[in-house]
């Protein structure tokens, strides 16, 4: 374990910027629904299957986020669901069909599903118990600041 001050904050800030990602992933998409609607030559009625499926992926995957970073360590879990969450992401943005943004909006929802337990499990692992509060702040407040 480490202890200097700037780890102290650098890990709760890489933590922090993964909760944002997610955080305004997971609204932006309603706004953008008319153009990409266009974009995909279908009615913005139908991508509520994008919105949906990310959802859908993210409640399914919660639960399995404990498991995966006992048995394969948080740290690595969490450097996988960024990737994870950015190849979803890539995917989204590439998509020619609604097929194939609903399948990228499930790798995000895959990926974003385990940044936010996974991330607070590294947060606890990594900071000492004295810079714990500074490094819940530098955590929560930041994350505060993306859509609901």
């Amino acid at each position: 374990m480490r202890s200097t001050p700037a780890f102290s904050r650098v890990v709760p800030m890489i933590v922090t910027c993964a909760f944002f990602m997610q955080n305004l992933d997971s609204t932006v998409i309603a706004t953008a629904l008319p153009a990409i609607g266009q974009s995909l030559g279908e009615d913005p009625l139908r991508l509520n299957l994008a919105i949906s499926s990310y959802l859908l992926s993210l409640a399914v995957f919660v639960p399995l986020s404990g498991w995966t970073a006992d048995r394969f360590g948080a740290k690595t879990v969490f450097r996988g669901a960024i990737l994870g969450f950015m190849l979803g992401s890539v995917a989204c943005a590439f998509a020619e069909s609604l097929t194939y943004l609903v399948i990228g909006r499930i790798l995000q929802g895959a990926g974003g599903s385990m940044m936010i337990p996974v991330g607070r499990l590294v947060l606890l692992r990594n900071v000492p118990k004295a810079a714990l509060v500074s490094a819940m702040a530098y955590l929560t407040i930041p994350s505060l600041m993306a859509p609901p």
